[in-house]
């Protein structure tokens, strides 16, 4: 298939000056990703939660009417996706399996997002890794939008 990248991944980390323990809460409380996890000037909403293996959750991130280039994966101005958990090991890793809801061959199939938390002097380190990605999802562009849901979560927790 022409311009597929099998194997296409992205990582990013950052040092938060929270526990293991309050970042991860804050990776399996609806209420809390519906804060942080959506980057930049988006917002979030979750549809659906259940916090175990095999479960997980839909949510959807919005683009802001402002944003005249909002193209989203599901409709012009949403990205709705479905997380199942694969691996939940608190409080120093979690892994999801991210599938969009869309129509577009771009943005089929799953990736996989793995988050740790390692405790650093300053905080907690908190890298997130994605492989799989979608055709239609630079890496670059992967990146940049976890950098902006880090700088949240930062916000999020050290402020809580």
């Amino acid at each position: 298939m022409s311009g597929s990248r099998p194997h296409a991944r992205s990582r990013t980390s950052a040092v938060i000056k929270a526990t293991p323990e309050a970042l991860y809460r804050a990776f399996t409380d609806p209420a809390a990703l519906a804060v942080w996890m959506a980057p930049g000037d988006m917002t979030a909403r979750v549809h659906q939660f259940d916090g175990r293996v095999g479960g997980g959750y839909q949510m959807s991130l919005s683009y802001p009417s402002s944003d005249a280039t909002a193209r989203g994966k599901t409709s012009e101005r949403e990205d709705r996706y479905a997380a199942r958990f694969v691996d939940l090991t608190p409080p120093r890793r979690l892994v999801a399996a991210i599938t969009f809801a869309t129509d577009d061959p771009a943005f089929a199939g799953e990736m996989v997002m793995e988050a740790t938390f390692e405790a650093e002097d300053a905080g907690t380190r908190v890298t997130l890794v994605f492989t799989d990605l979608p055709p239609g999802i630079r890496p670059e562009d992967n990146e940049l939008g976890t950098r902006l849901s880090l700088e949240k979560l930062a916000r999020y927790v050290e402020h809580a």
